[in-house]
């Protein structure tokens, strides 16, 4: 089977999509909004990966609302010059706290707050004015450096959050002294296709390169 994406609706492109790149990570972010009411949001995304480490920086994907709107979350993330806040904080999700995630996608009106519906906790930040999920293990504060629109205005359109990480928060015990993070103690989930998640429990190592080919002879 070849497929042509110009010849596939929107829909199901991203059906395509979320059901063959898999497993993806889950960015649970938090923003404010801009001035001075900093009204919180806390939202999930699965289209969400590092960057690079020099600077460390990381990115996250908000997809246009069904209007071609922007949503709640890169209103507030989006930079300064742009009308936002220009900063955010991504947190790891743990299986723990796996529902509580899900539920944040609910479509609460601006300003209303998922966390608290949500049950999770949040506490000042250490850098940025976003505050942090206290139920995350694992915390990047970010600092918004560009937006990259795919299809400005359109439904369903792409969107690129850059972030430059400018502080970072663990619990205590994840991280050892040559800054390893413990997979087993972080227990973080994955997003499948459709409804689907998938745990992190299992698994193994091989060496890079050549001896990739050697392991298990």
């Amino acid at each position: 089977m070849q497929l042509d994406p110009r010849t596939i609706d929107a829909s199901s492109r991203y059906k395509l999509m979320i059901g063959g790149i898999v497993p993806r990570p889950i960015a649970l972010v938090s923003t404010v909004s801009p001035g001075p009411e900093a009204m919180v949001n806390v939202a999930p995304f699965s289209f969400f990966a590092g960057v690079g480490s020099d600077p460390m920086t990381l990115l996250f994907c908000p997809a246009n609302t069904s209007a071609g709107g922007e949503k709640d979350t890169l209103r507030n993330a989006k930079p300064v010059s742009e009308g936002g806040s220009g900063e955010f904080v991504v947190h790891i999700c743990p299986d723990r706290i796996a529902r509580q995630m899900a539920a944040c996608a609910e479509p609460l009106a601006y300003g209303q707050s998922e966390a608290e519906m949500a049950g999770l906790t949040l506490t000042a930040s250490a850098v940025v004015r976003p505050m942090r999920v206290v139920e995350s293990p694992l915390a990047f504060e970010c600092v918004t450096k560009q937006v990259i629109r795919t299809n400005p205005g359109v439904p369903s359109g792409g969107n690129i959050v850059i972030g430059e990480v400018v502080s970072i928060y663990a619990d205590d015990g994840l991280i050892n002294e040559r800054y390893h993070i413990d997979p087993a103690l972080l227990d973080a989930i994955g997003r499948m296709g459709g409804l689907s998640y998938c745990r992190t429990r299992e698994r193994f190592e091989m060496a890079m390169g050549r001896g990739a080919m050697q392991d298990g002879t």
